[in-house]
């Protein structure tokens, strides 16, 4: 006769000879949850003579193998930083003097802080902000030397806008290229921190004063001279980006915001204004930023970003599928609002409007999106963009008519476009400089 608990024991599953081979998981499982309230409890119940100790951070790790049931595992605990999903790898394409913003991969107007483009002219500068300071002298009436305190104490004013580097175009791109590759170097933040005209106010800027030197604390003492009317404007002296202190490689702990101006007139690490009556002719004005066009002449001191766009999706080395098709992209100009972005399937010879998605800022990335139905046969999708002054962007040959087919490296903003081929692969569409 069998005993009264072999009797309640339950049938062992086809196949397996030992019932506990399947009891112990279940019960290993029920500890853990189980062990885990308890302590929890243990915790509430001590109040506050044992706080909980807090998690360290750590990098996220991929399994192995299939990713177990969320539901059955138990998740990490709360820590101080947070980290992005594992399963995401939008990355930023690095060189020695730059790296570029995965414009493919983004979502929205903002650029989340870590894949920001950078540009630096002497690596990243390390600046303690408990030491740092912004000089203001030459034309004023009051020299002053602020702290990064005496920024703060300013009343704080923020805007969304984009920067973007002036050599951001990769001339004689090749088919597989990907958008980030063909002018990554622009992102767009919401930049916090104090108007430049409330400083120059503070000042006193004599009457007859008209441009600025604006000098950094990097290895390379980064120079711009900027016209003074520019400051009182919309200028800036920025120490947040996206609600945080902005990130080294942004200028930390205050760096120059001249918004729709060329990336390198917006000095990072920001040390020195001084105030003049002509431009001071520094190196990166001069020996770079200066670049000779058709008629032995050179075009200086060409701030504003003009009018452009790109389509980001779908691009190399992304794959397309007959049927309707969200063409996506971003356009943005230093003068102002865009005002059309537009769509050709032809090479050019007509132009279809975009839906531009709000919000819609002045000097501020913009994205833009259309519905196209594609049969399968190969065609070029390009893109343009308008903005409020009424500006084009240009081809590239009407680029190379304007500045000569030597022309330098500066404010390229031609049209670009993808190629969908039969097999549903997407290429860039190639064109020659000449």
């Amino acid at each position: 006769m069998a005993r009264r608990d072999e009797q309640k024991r339950p049938a062992s599953p086809a196949g397996v000879t030992d019932p506990s081979a399947v009891l112990e998981p279940l019960l290993s499982r029920r500890s853990v949850v189980v062990g885990a309230a308890l302590a929890v409890g243990a915790s509430v119940m001590q109040g506050m003579a044992a706080p909980v100790p807090q998690a360290r951070p750590t990098p996220p790790i991929v399994p192995d193998g299939p990713v177990p049931d969320p539901t059955t595992v138990l998740g990490r605990l709360p820590n101080e930083l947070g980290v992005r999903s594992q399963f995401e790898k939008a990355k930023r394409r690095p060189s020695n003097t730059s790296s570029q913003a995965p414009l493919d991969d983004l979502y929205g107007a903002i650029t989340p802080s870590e894949l920001h483009f950078e540009r630096h002219h002497g690596g990243v500068a390390v600046v303690d902000p408990a030491t740092y300071t912004l000089l203001i002298h030459g034309m004023v009436e009051r020299p002053m030397i602020f702290t990064l305190d005496d920024l703060k104490r300013f009343p704080s004013a923020s805007r969304i806008c984009f920067l973007e580097c002036a050599g951001n175009m990769a001339r004689g791109a090749k088919e597989e290229t990907r958008a980030q590759q063909v002018c990554g170097l622009t992102s767009q933040s919401e930049w916090t921190g104090v108007m430049l005209s409330t400083l120059f106010k503070e000042v006193g800027v004599r009457p007859d004063a008209s441009w600025f030197l604006a000098e950094g604390q990097d290895a390379a003492v980064m120079s711009r001279s900027i016209p003074l009317e520019k400051a009182f404007d919309d200028a800036m002296i920025v120490y947040a980006q996206n609600g945080e202190a902005i990130r080294p490689e942004q200028g930390y702990p205050a760096r120059l915001l001249l918004p729709g101006w060329e990336g390198n007139t917006n000095v990072k690490w920001l040390r020195r204004l001084e105030l003049s009556t002509r431009p001071f002719m520094t190196r990166e004005e001069t020996s770079k930023y200066t670049e000779a066009i058709k008629g032995d002449k050179a075009r200086q001191f060409s701030f504003v970003i003009d009018a452009r766009s790109i389509i980001t999706s779908p691009t190399y080395p992304g794959r397309v599928e007959k049927g309707w098709i969200e063409i996506r992209g971003i356009a943005w100009s230093g003068r102002g609002k865009i005002r059309r972005a537009e769509l050709s399937f032809d090479e050019g010879k007509s132009w279809v409007a975009a839906t531009l998605q709000a919000p819609v800022l002045s000097k501020a990335h913009t994205r833009f999106r259309h519905l196209y139905e594609w049969d399968g046969t190969e065609v070029t999708v390009m893109s343009r963009a308008v903005d409020e002054t009424g500006y084009v962007q240009p081809t590239v040959r009407e680029l190379v008519d304007a500045r000569g087919p030597g022309s330098g490296p500066y404010h390229l903003n031609p049209i670009t476009g993808w190629r969908f081929r039969p097999d549903g692969s997407v290429t860039f569409r190639t064109e020659k400089w000449a």
